[in-house]
């Protein structure tokens, strides 16, 4: 739990806890051990990396309910903002444009919720 709290923060874990009923119990338990406990607390990779591959795989495959998640775990793990975009970008090549225009729309609205400036252009 100390890792997920770490990455997502306190703010969104207690409301995934809140939200916890007798039905998604046992997949918030599930998560909190696999992704959480054993997964992103290895020492093969830095957390900032992992966010790096974490907004790349969910890009990838169009989760886009969990991409607003995902970037502002990134800035807590040291990605800036033109961090960001460049993944992105580098995952449009790869994984579609369709899936990497959805994720900066949604990495944009982010950011600016969260008060970021967008990002410098060159």
């Amino acid at each position: 739990m100390s890792v997920r709290r770490g990455v997502l923060g306190d703010a969104h874990v207690d409301r995934a806890v809140a939200g916890t009923t007798p039905f998604t119990q046992p997949f918030q338990d599930f998560i909190t051990r696999t992704a959480w406990g054993d997964v992103w607390a290895r020492p093969g990779l830095d957390r900032r990396t992992r966010s790096i591959v974490t907004l790349t795989a969910l890009t990838a495959i169009r989760a886009e309910g969990e991409i607003a998640m995902h970037v502002r775990a990134a800035i807590t793990n040291g990605l800036t903002p033109d961090e960001i975009g460049e993944v992105l970008l580098h995952t449009a090549v790869y994984a579609g444009v369709p899936a990497a225009n959805a994720a900066f729309k949604i990495a944009n609205e982010t950011l600016a919720e969260m008060g970021l400036p967008e990002a410098q252009k060159p």
